[in-house]
């Protein structure tokens, strides 16, 4: 069984930072493509950035030159770096990850449960 776990989450006034981890525990997987995405109250969940199994990495419009996504595979562990954060940042933010467990042909996806990020004065 694999479970992800986000942490990092706070409150942070503008122009403020935050580092957000997504940890896989478990055993004998592998992982592919991880995204962290955002949602807040009333609106569709949105995709904010992913990184590749090899390290490619894409950003929403909003988040390009203030978010920062990385992976450290040894940890199984993926990072979102947030800087010059604005209060429309505000959201709770989820990890999703594509994993392959060692006994199965075929990757399936994965959420974690989230963590809030409030960005406030």
């Amino acid at each position: 069984q694999v479970q992800l776990v986000e942490s990092g989450g706070g409150m942070v006034q503008p122009g403020g930072s935050l580092r957000l981890s997504c940890a896989a525990s478990g055993s004998d997987f592998s992982i592919g493509r991880v995204g962290w995405f955002r949602q807040v109250p009333g609106k569709q969940r949105e995709l904010v950035a992913t990184i590749s199994s090899g390290g490619s990495t894409n950003y929403e419009d909003s988040v390009k030159g203030r978010f920062t996504i990385s992976r450290d595979n040894a940890k199984k562990t993926v990072y979102l770096q947030m800087n010059s954060l604005k209060p429309e940042d505000t959201a709770v933010y989820y990890c999703n990850a594509n994993i392959r467990l060692s006994d199965s042909a075929h990757f399936d996806n994965y959420w974690g449960q989230g963590t809030q990020v409030t960005v406030s004065s």
